[in-house]
């Protein structure tokens, strides 16, 4: 956990008190609506289709569990007990009164959470890889590249008001947990041929009406030079990124425009100008901000303890354990995912009680820590594998132990036309409908790894193009219908999915996902081809004859 300072605390709580005087001048009436709309944003408040929209960010989706407690009591005491985890490692409450926002800031504050640059054309939360500082694959802890990259540009005053806004990933890895080629740019860490540790930059990512995956623009950038490059990057693109058209304002145009190597020269040309100056990081500073991080003194543990291993005769245990636990860098330790996806649930959901048990668990078997990952689940990253039985019973009780991690009803699915002013259609119901289609288990599990990705609308807050299977809804003659894509993944080989044909109704969406699935299990070659590699093997006409043919 990162340990925050007296400046952090009193920069929130200034932020508050600033936003109280504004809440209280658009209440008066001295503020309109389109007046207050900017003020607003820069705190992360949205005005969706029923009520305003408070998001809050969990920086590089760490949280301590006093923070999910916090979440928790904004959830029960201004909400309806109840939030909503993002793809972007924040969470939103959809039902807080206008007028008790900066109360609930105020809450936020208390535990070192807020909504600044959630929204707004601004650099948003930095986000990286949910098993950051746990996992075996991983160089270094990415987490505290995101931290001085967080710090660097909050409330930064030449890239508070961008052409648009703009997201950063920071991974650490080689397979890619944090879907780094979908944002706008991204670092991955790496090690060159003399051993030492830097990034590759990729630039240009994203999704909505015009999707690309990232470049590649400098194959490896030393450690000291990061927060120098990211400033040369948005510095030229706060210069020549759109801001006449707000559909082609984000960078991943001009990129593409200019062509991913050009971009790359005139970044580094603007680079040149500024690599030696101040912002060049020295060991001193990158210190600094590593000792401020927190780590568990691990006990001296062995792997596959007795505990674990006489749990297995428990199959609803082993069934849960085989998918929901995964391997720690410590020995005699695990990783643990929640699914917030119970079969027929809406997804990324959690109340305010599950939030206060998660937080208890926490505090009892996970040294205080809760993650938060872009698919929209849940991870206690510390668990000890003698724990492990102990856990599952714990979270088995408050409904997060639903062994579909990375399965087909693990899906990722923005709030759509339930909630959203943008979008053009339901979201939530179909994911819903698909989990319970294929809610018996040995199904699912047949079905290996299969991600299913719904957005309501074009702007693809679930991540729709990079689905192996992705479900857009669109809006004909006042009605729902739904555009189907295969073949996308955001890993480390990211990819658009590829669109499959016409539309189809609200009512065929989900048989038309069945469809996929039979189609997949007569085209595989073994048991255990991927979805994704049976479509890299044998196209989309496949697929594509089994969905049309009765349509």
């Amino acid at each position: 956990m990162y340990l925050y300072d007296e400046f952090d605390r009193t920069l929130l709580t200034e932020r508050v008190s600033e936003f109280r005087g504004q809440v209280a001048r658009r209440l008066s009436g001295e503020l309109t609506e389109d007046e207050f709309k900017s003020l607003r944003l820069m705190n992360g408040v949205y005005l969706q289709l029923h009520a305003y929209m408070l998001r809050i960010a969990i920086p590089y989706g760490t949280l301590s569990a006093v923070q999910m407690r916090r979440l928790a009591h904004v959830a029960r005491k201004y909400d309806r007990g109840y939030g909503h985890f993002t793809t972007r490692q924040n969470i939103q409450f959809n039902w807080i009164k206008l007028a008790q926002l900066p109360d609930a800031m105020a809450d936020l504050a208390d535990a070192g959470l807020h909504g600044m640059q959630t929204s707004g054309n601004c650099v948003r939360n930095i986000t990286t890889d949910q098993w950051a500082g746990v996992a075996p694959d991983e160089i270094e802890d990415p987490r505290v590249w995101a931290e001085l990259i967080r710090q660097h540009v909050t409330l930064h005053p030449e890239f508070s008001f961008l052409p648009r806004k703009f997201k950063i990933a920071v991974g650490a890895s080689d397979h890619d947990r944090a879907a780094l080629r979908i944002h706008d740019l991204a670092l991955r860490m790496h090690k060159n041929g003399a051993g030492e540790a830097g990034f590759e930059v990729m630039v240009g990512g994203g999704l909505g009406r015009t999707p690309f995956i990232a470049k590649t623009i400098k194959q490896f950038l030393p450690v000291r030079d990061v927060l120098t490059y990211i400033e040369a990057v948005l510095r030229l693109y706060n210069q020549y990124g759109r801001r006449d058209n707000i559909y082609k304002a984000r960078i991943k145009i001009l990129v593409h425009d200019k062509g991913g190597e050009q971009f790359g020269k005139e970044v580094d040309a603007e680079w040149q100008n500024i690599k030696d100056g101040s912002l060049a990081l020295d060991k001193d500073v990158i210190a600094d901000i590593a000792t401020r991080f927190q780590y568990p003194d691990y006990e001296k543990l062995l792997d596959n303890p007795p505990e674990l291993k006489a749990a297995q005769a428990d199959a609803r245990f082993a069934t849960w354990h085989a998918n929901s636990v995964s391997r720690h860098k410590q020995s005699g330790y695990a990783i643990v995912t929640l699914s917030l996806k119970p079969i027929g649930k809406p997804t990324g959901d959690c109340t305010a009680d599950q939030m206060d048990k998660i937080a208890d668990i926490a505090d009892r078997y996970s040294y205080s820590e809760i993650r938060v990952g872009h698919e929209q689940n849940l991870v206690l990253p510390q668990v000890a594998q003698r724990d492990l039985p102990e856990v599952f019973k714990a979270l088995d009780a408050i409904g997060v132990a639903t062994p579909n991690v990375n399965q087909i009803s693990d899906i990722i699915a923005c709030p759509g036309l339930d909630y959203c002013s943008l979008a053009n259609a339901r979201a939530i119901p179909v994911a819903q409908e698909i989990s319970k289609r294929f809610a018996e288990p040995n199904l699912a599990k047949s079905l290996n790894r299969l991600h299913v990705n719904i957005s309501g609308c074009i702007n693809a807050c679930g991540h729709h193009h990079v689905g192996h299977i992705g479900i857009l809804g669109v809006e004909k003659n006042g009605e729902e219908f739904y555009q189907i894509s295969i073949g996308g993944k955001a890993d480390e080989n990211a990819q658009l999915g590829t669109l499959l044909g016409p539309a189809v109704p609200y009512d065929d969406v989900v048989d038309a996902v069945e469809d996929l699935a039979e189609a997949y299990l007569a085209l595989r070659e073994r048991p255990d081809e991927l979805f994704i590699d049976t479509f890299k093997r044998v196209g989309v006409e496949p697929f594509k004859e089994r969905v049309y043919a009765t349509r």
